[in-house]
């Protein structure tokens, strides 16, 4: 978490970036972390640069981890919505079964192993009600809104202005204080959402209400990003442990799925259709809808663990760089076409996450308050952390 260096909302005293119990001087070469003694150890660059290779390594293991579960399930969803295949089309009456999937699966992974997952603490009614629904209601929104508009735009369309999420992003990281404001993370960020437009470039027919639904989606997908991070980075409710996050979030993601899936979709027409004419094809069917589930809770755990160690930005352009990697990948053996324009968006892309790889590392460098295992700057004074909270809390009332 990079919160700006001091606090201005009127209810706390400025604080510093550099907490008290780690305050000290360090040179240009130097940045402190605490040892297992509780007192700020002094890094070298060559152990600042070890220290980033060793946690790059490790969150490339979760984002291989996602990025398999991911592909899968989106093959799976392929075939399972597809006309020329299963096509069982209500995404959101599934979506609403893998949130009971989920739910069930984290509540088995708390139980059974309770010493490695189980949180001390748990959100009171407080916390449930300002900052774990919120995050669940916005989730839930981008999901169904996104699964809704492709009823009436393309794919290629959809992505296209899927790629404005990256900005929704970062907009909402800079307002919660998760990422330090820099005009070259916002330059390298438009960058990569140009060489995404490129990339799936084609002549499509423009759709007034897709394109509403597709751009609402992006909106409170960056804002549920950037909650979920703040819930994933306190400790204090409880929500610091991913399966524990998935635990608390999919009750009212399911409800509020299962709200829209009640909007947009005729349940008479599900039920009554040939996928449960009877009692085993009724078995078939659901045995089909919960195995993705199953799959997307491994996708979401592995998630979550990205976004605990490296942040929703860096989450968000593995997702750019997923999309780049299926695209190649269908060109290469699927022979899907790809003109010039597509073919330098690719370029652009690629071009743009290294450059925010660099930017990354180049940051990580030249800190100089005291960094966590991770890499990230320590926050364990409770009310500097509480400050980060009134913020959300007061960003939130505004909206």
């Amino acid at each position: 978490m990079s919160p700006s260096s001091t606090h201005t909302n009127g209810i706390l005293p400025d604080r510093s970036l550099d907490p008290p119990a780690y305050s000290t001087q360090y040179s240009d070469n130097e940045v402190g972390y605490p040892s297992p003694n509780g007192r700020a150890h002094v890094v070298s660059v060559e152990e600042k640069k070890r220290l980033w290779w060793r946690e790059a390594v490790i969150n490339l293991l979760f984002i291989g981890s996602w990025f398999g579960f991911a592909t899968v399930l989106s093959l799976y969803n392929k075939w399972m919505f597809s006309d020329d295949h299963y096509n069982f089309s209500f995404p959101l009456f599934v979506t609403t079964l893998h949130m009971i999937v989920q739910f069930s699966m984290a509540t088995l992974v708390l139980n059974v192993w309770p010493r490695r997952f189980r949180p001390d603490a748990k959100p009171d009614s407080a916390d449930y009600g300002a900052k774990v629904v919120p995050t669940a209601v916005t989730t839930s929104l981008d999901i169904g809104l996104s699964n809704v508009s492709l009823k009436s735009v393309t794919l290629s369309f959809y992505t296209m202005v899927k790629s404005s999420s990256l900005i929704f992003v970062l907009l909402f990281a800079f307002i919660f204080r998760l990422e330090r404001f820099s005009w070259r993370l916002v330059g390298v960020i438009f960058l990569i959402c140009s060489g995404v437009l490129l990339m799936v470039a084609t002549e499509t027919h423009f759709v007034l209400g897709g394109f509403i639904l597709v751009l609402s989606g992006s909106g409170f997908g960056g804002l549920r990003w950037a909650l979920t991070q703040l819930l994933l980075q306190n400790k204090r409710i409880g929500l610091s442990n991913p399966v524990a996050t998935v635990f608390w979030l999919t009750p009212i993601m399911g409800v509020t799925l299962c709200i829209l899936s009640a909007i947009f979709e005729d349940w008479g027409s599900i039920f009554g259709s040939s996928f449960f004419s009877s009692f085993w094809q009724s078995v078939e069917t659901f045995m089909f809808l919960i195995i993705p589930g199953i799959l997307a809770f491994c996708m979401v755990i592995s998630e979550y663990y990205i976004i605990q160690r490296a942040g929703v930005v860096p989450m968000s352009i593995a997702g750019i760089a997923k999309e780049v990697t299926t695209i190649t990948i269908s060109a290469w053996f699927f022979g899907d076409e790809l003109t010039p324009l597509n073919i330098t968006g690719v370029a652009i892309t690629v071009c743009g996450i290294g450059l925010f790889t660099y930017h990354k590392y180049r940051k990580s460098l030249d800190t100089t308050v005291p960094l966590d295992g991770h890499g990230n700057p320590i926050a364990e004074d409770e009310a500097w952390i509480q400050s980060l909270e009134l913020d959300a809390a007061g960003v939130l009332t505004k909206t």
